[in-house]
């Protein structure tokens, strides 16, 4: 008869909880790259959106179909990535993998793919945003159909900052006293 038991920490610095405005910023990141992604996969399921092309509906090939999916899907899965910022799951790799399992995650590494993802994010919807607002578009539809696009896409200008200051908190919970 054994009883589960959490595991015992590698390190001094792990196992510290991480502050709540930390674990609430992890859990808003994928909140807010939801509904950009629900957007893309109504647009492949055909639903009226206030978008047109050339006047007409908008009709995608197979390949685009399944390219607008799997960024839905890749880019939610990166979002949900930042709990691991804030998890325990975060501290020591999953013992699933091949090599790694049950390792502790060096914070340098942590900290670099996160710092590189946000600077990545607030690049790419940075100058997305900025290619849509300012240098102007070529997006047929309605004013509705514009709005709704705006109201599902802007909220990924915040990602890459919220996901940098849960970088920071991570960096300051597992590699300073």
């Amino acid at each position: 008869m054994s009883t589960a038991t959490a595991p015992a920490a590698l390190h001094p610095r792990d196992g510290r909880p991480a502050p709540a405005w930390a674990i609430r910023a992890a859990h808003l990141i994928p909140l807010i790259t939801l509904p950009s992604g629900l957007w893309r996969i109504a647009l492949v399921t055909g639903v009226p959106l206030g978008m047109s092309e050339q006047g007409g509906p908008v009709r995608l090939g197979l390949g685009e179909s399944v390219y607008i999916v799997s960024l839905s899907v890749v880019s939610e899965a990166l979002a949900l990535l930042s709990l691991g910022l804030v998890r325990p799951w975060g501290e020591v790799f999953p013992r699933r993998l091949p090599l790694l399992g049950g390792r502790r995650v060096p914070p340098s590494f942590a900290i670099t793919v996160a710092t590189a993802g946000a600077i990545a994010v607030t690049l790419i919807w940075g100058y997305a945003a900025w290619g849509l607002l300012v240098a102007g578009n070529d997006l047929g539809g309605t004013t509705a159909g514009f709005a709704l696009l705006l109201a599902c896409y802007l909220p990924l200008l915040l990602w890459g900052p919220l996901l940098l200051t849960v970088a920071y908190a991570y960096h300051r919970r597992r590699c300073r006293d």
